[in-house]
């Protein structure tokens, strides 16, 4: 008999599932579950043989940590975490003023293969339930001993791929019976799956919505986003502005710094015009090195002239503040050390 992911049900689903048991039963396992649990023996205050029954008929998704790494410059970790079948992803644990951010991952590998992107080199093998993208925060803050008070969906995957999974997980991360995670804590990131973007302002969920841009017009965009010969700058700026005036939300576009490809004044120039009528403000990134690309983050000289011309057309803009550089922290570069640690190994057996 195929077994059930409990940890991707919402309450009223297990209330019905659980409909012969007394009341308080399905929100009994529903806290177990949202406190971080890996085992139905953890529940101790319900009865052996229903704990019984729910591990012949359920299962409880897991991200068990692989590897750890934490950063020597500031208090950044990185994790790479594996799940029952084996998979593994990455995450980062980040620390501000404000609290504790994770950044998760939603799929394994990546369809989108951007130029620039460690993750997209790895391929991709499948999504992400909702219960493995839940299981991530739950890991990194069992394992800190700390409360994470944001999430960033910006790890392995594009969030808006895995769309259904995703909205599932953010209905249970922020229900109240769970970690009650108010949504204005979370921002979603997206290379510009733009039919889906329509769907999510449908929502009117009041997260940030990142969308990664990095590219004044079609010809660089085309050269280092595939996704832009599927829905172009202009498709993509219209469902952010509708995305902003539906939702009340400012959008935030992310924007690598890439030297000589779109880090020019120039450049600058022509993506504050384009963006001028969008609520929005821009993320400026130097781009990270990733093996087999021949991209190198901007000078410190041209990120600042960038960021000069925007603000001079009226652009808001910040540059990202650089956390666990020793560790790689950026996304898809753990797994694809974890993996050549690996084959080394066997190699030498």
């Amino acid at each position: 008999m195929n077994r059930i992911d409990l940890k991707s049900m919402t309450l009223n689903e297990i209330k019905a599932a659980f409909a012969g048991q007394p009341a308080f039963r399905a929100l009994q396992v529903y806290h177990w579950l949202h406190r971080g649990v890996s085992d139905f023996d953890e529940m101790t205050d319900l009865p052996q043989s229903f704990r019984a029954r729910l591990a012949d008929e359920y299962y409880i998704a897991a991200a068990r940590i692989e590897r750890k790494y934490c950063s020597k410059l500031d208090d950044t970790v990185k994790y790479l975490f594996r799940f029952n079948d084996g998979e593994m992803v990455e995450g980062v644990l980040m620390s501000y003023h404000y609290g504790r951010t994770i950044c998760i991952s939603t799929q394994v590998g990546c369809k989108m293969n951007c130029a620039f992107c460690a993750t997209g080199k790895s391929g991709f093998s499948r999504n992400l339930t909702a219960s493995e993208i839940l299981s991530q925060v739950q890991t990194a803050q069992l394992d800190s001993g700390e409360r994470i008070s944001h999430i960033v969906l910006m790890g392995m995957g594009e969030p808006l791929d895995n769309y259904e999974a995703v909205l599932r997980f953010l209905d249970l991360v922020s229900s109240k019976e769970g970690m009650n995670l108010g949504m204005r804590h979370i921002s979603l990131s997206t290379c510009g799956i733009v039919d889906k973007m329509y769907d999510l302002a449908e929502k009117k969920y009041q997260l940030t919505l990142s969308v990664s841009l990095h590219a004044p017009n079609d010809l660089i965009r085309s050269r280092i986003m595939p996704v832009n010969h599927r829905w172009n700058m202009e498709e993509l700026l219209r469902a952010c502005r509708y995305y902003a005036e539906r939702t009340g939300r400012r959008i935030s576009f992310e924007y690598a710094m890439i030297e000589g490809v779109n880090d020019s004044v120039e450049c600058a120039a022509e993506l504050a015009r384009r963006l001028r009528k969008i609520l929005c403000h821009v993320n400026l990134i130097p781009v990270n090195t990733v093996g087999g690309s021949s991209f190198r983050k901007s000078s410190r000289e041209r990120l600042h002239q960038f960021e000069s011309t925007l603000l001079n057309h009226g652009i808001t803009v910040t540059v990202r503040r650089t956390l666990g550089a020793d560790i790689q922290a950026s996304c898809g570069q753990l797994k694809r050390r974890f993996k050549e640690e690996v084959a080394n190994v066997g190699n030498i057996q």
